[in-house]
């Protein structure tokens, strides 16, 4: 299936059944941690049948049930820590959607995580995982030319990427970033304030690159 198809697919899921994640499918998530990992330098784990975490007063607060599977997004403190999970964290939920698994980006509303946290790391975000009860619903977007600096006119390439760029989740659905297209260079960054708007920044730029092919800066 094509990636842009896989993200229009993809809505966040806080209910899921007891089915399990086949063998196959664990092993090939795995693999991708694995590879991200390399690549970025982060500590991502998958944790795979742990029900304990969002067995909690939080994640009850936060509407979650049913969540035995979690990808826990770990790195060292530095200043692109953030942007890289979101960045990376993305690149696996797609892959699970594409997997028919379902998934939902978590910030505070689960309890205490498994994951291996080693001295001078940081867990930034999880991410719940599994076969949900349903295939959750779209989120709220806002206009183009709130958070793209051309918003008519714009070639073929770049049209693409910011319709990727306006299916991508972000924390609360707040949407706070803003592209700037610079002759054939793109531009992201952070629009005003808000909780994990650094995530946010990394997982959007995940949806462009991954449609056009084309990094932004």
């Amino acid at each position: 299936m094509e990636i842009l198809e896989v993200m229009k697919e993809r809505h966040s899921v806080r209910q899921y059944s007891d089915q399990k994640i086949e063998e196959e499918k664990r092993g090939k998530l795995q693999q991708m941690v694995e590879e991200c990992n390399r690549e970025s330098g982060l500590h991502i784990q998958i944790l795979f049948d742990e029900p304990t975490c969002f067995n909690s007063f939080m994640a009850h607060y936060g509407t979650f049930s049913g969540v035995g599977n979690y990808i826990a997004l770990v790195g060292k403190k530095d200043a692109s820590l953030d942007v890289k999970a979101g960045y990376y964290g993305e690149k696996l939920v797609l892959a699970a959607q594409e997997m028919g698994l379902n998934t939902c980006w978590v910030a505070m509303t689960h309890g205490k995580s498994k994951a291996i946290v080693d001295v001078g790391e940081k867990q930034v975000c999880l991410i719940a995982l599994g076969y949900g009860m349903t295939q959750g619903v779209e989120h709220h977007m806002k206009e183009l030319k709130e958070v793209c600096s051309c918003s008519e006119n714009m070639p073929g390439w770049f049209a693409k990427g910011m319709e990727a760029v306006m299916l991508a989740p972000t924390a609360t659905n707040q949407q706070k970033f803003y592209f700037t297209l610079n002759g054939e260079e793109v531009s992201a960054a952070v629009k005003g304030s808000g909780f994990y708007t650094k995530m946010d920044l990394g997982i959007v730029k995940y949806h462009f690159e991954a449609v056009t092919g084309r990094k932004v800066k």
